[in-house]
């Protein structure tokens, strides 16, 4: 007896072309999913979802023009509905926490696609989410933590750019002290050891990002 269940519509958005023929090559084996389109930055990724109306969205963390994240929210206020799955190569507590709040109901690690993907999909479809237990681990032991002020990471990025105390105040407009207690609260907020220790463990989690302006 035939069945006419409908295929799950995908969209995948991401700025790396290999990456994006290896998630339609690993989709192309399943029936029951469809890739119906392909964005290479955030401003597409919204564009494709407003004309396609996937079932499920695959959408990288980061891409020029607009972050996943940024895309994200764009989408979910246009779409509540919107099934939204995060695709990263980080395990970063705040990206995670940032892409869940802005409305996505999965989290993809990029190494683990061929294992997951198909899955997550249909899950996502179904009505379900999906977060790796490593993802949910992280999130429950920081999502208590103190935040940083916006202050705070700007003084965090300007660090990781390599700018000294006397550098970061003149680009703030700030003493260099205020600097100086800027970042000895940063590392007890993010229980550093050092300057380069908060920089490390910020990049990680995904506070700030590497090659960032301010």
């Amino acid at each position: 007896m035939t069945t006419n269940t409908p295929t799950i519509r995908v969209l995948v958005a991401d700025d790396h072309p290999l990456l994006r023929e290896g998630i339609a090559a690993v989709l192309a084996g399943h029936a029951d999913i469809e890739l119906v389109g392909e964005a290479s930055d955030g401003h597409e990724a919204l564009e494709y979802f407003r004309r396609l109306r996937p079932d499920v969205a695959l959408i990288d963390l980061q891409m020029p023009k607009m972050n996943g994240i940024e895309s994200i929210a764009a989408i979910c206020s246009e779409f509540p509905n919107a099934r939204i799955a995060i695709l990263t190569t980080y395990r970063g507590d705040v990206r995670a926490l940032h892409a869940i709040r802005a409305g996505a109901q999965a989290y993809l690690l990029k190494s683990c696609l061929r294992k997951e993907l198909v899955e997550t999909v249909r899950q996502l479809a179904a009505g379900r989410r999906h977060i790796p237990p490593e993802i949910a681990c992280e999130l429950a032991q920081h999502v208590g933590e103190e935040s940083l002020s916006p202050r705070e990471l700007e003084v965090l990025q300007a660090t990781a750019l390599g700018l000294s105390n006397r550098d970061i105040a003149c680009r703030l407009g700030i003493t260099e002290d205020t600097v100086k207690g800027h970042v000895r609260l940063i590392m007890e907020k993010l229980s550093a050891r050092n300057r380069t220790h908060a920089v490390a463990i910020g990049l990680q989690r995904g506070i700030i990002e590497v090659g960032t302006p301010l």
